[in-house]
C-alpha cells in the first residue's frame, strides 16, 4: 500500500506564496512519476505539474507555468511545489499523485495510481 501525505496548504493573500510537501515510500520516489493535481470548488480535478523521477524533467498546466515550480528530493521521498504569485483561482485542494512511468509525463487522471488526501489552498483577493 503506498501512502503519500500532503502538506504545507493554507491561507495566503494574492501575491503571495507557499510550498507543498508530499512524502511517500522510497519504493515510490525510485519507481513512480509523480505530481501535483488540484480541484477547485464545482471543478473537475486538473493537473498542474509533473516530474520524472531520475531525468527531472518537468510538465506544467499552462495556468500556473512561470509561477509554479515542482521538485523532488528522492533521498528524501518528497515531493515540493513551490507556487509563487498566488492568484484567488489557484484556491483549489492540491493532491499528491504517482503513476508508472509509461503513462508518459503529460498524464490524464484516470491513469493515476495513487493519490494522497490533499492539502487546501485559499488565496484570498
Amino acid at each position: 500500500q503506498v501512502q503519500l501525505v500532503e502538506s504545507g496548504g493554507g491561507l495566503v493573500q494574492a501575491g503571495g506564496s507557499l510550498r507543498l510537501s508530499c512524502t511517500g515510500s522510497a519504493r515510490t520516489f525510485g519507481n513512480y512519476f509523480m505530481g501535483w493535481f488540484r480541484q477547485a470548488p464545482g471543478k473537475e480535478r486538473e493537473l498542474v505539474a509533473t516530474i520524472v523521477p531520475r531525468l527531472g524533467s518537468t510538465y506544467y498546466a499552462d495556468s500556473v507555468t512561470g509561477r509554479f515550480t515542482v521538485s523532488r528530493d528522492n533521498a528524501k521521498n518528497t515531493l515540493y511545489l513551490q507556487m509563487n504569485s498566488l492568484k484567488p483561482e489557484d484556491t483549489a485542494v492540491y493532491y499528491c499523485a504517482a503513476y508508472p512511468a509509461y503513462r508518459g509525463i503529460r498524464v490524464d487522471i484516470k491513469d493515476i495510481e495513487y493519490w494522497g488526501k490533499g492539502t487546501l489552498v485559499t488565496v484570498s483577493s
